[in-house]
């Protein structure tokens, strides 16, 4: 994938230029990188690209927040509510 649609804003880039940057700033960045990606962009992808580019300390907070993020993708079992919730259907 092209790094330019992979990080189209530099965020991931930039943060790991800040130094002393803590887990919790680049989980909000991550946040507001995995928004900035383009409509229909396999954010994966882009994950894998990001952090083969600049992932190479792997200490650094936002290569344990990329990996985190390839390792245990969203979903599964989440919260049911209405009906399904109260009563097992």
């Amino acid at each position: 994938m092209d790094l330019n649609l992979a990080d189209p804003k530099g965020l991931i880039r930039e943060s790991y230029r800040i130094e002393g940057i803590t887990l919790s700033e680049c989980r909000s960045i991550f946040m507001d990188w995995a928004l900035s990606l383009a409509p229909g962009l396999e954010p994966f992808d882009a994950m894998r690209t990001v952090l083969a580019t600049y992932g190479a300390d792997a200490e650094h907070p936002m290569s344990k927040v990329l990996t985190e993020g390839l390792t245990h993708p969203p979903g599964g079992a989440g919260r049911r509510g209405g009906r399904a919730a109260r009563f097992g259907a």
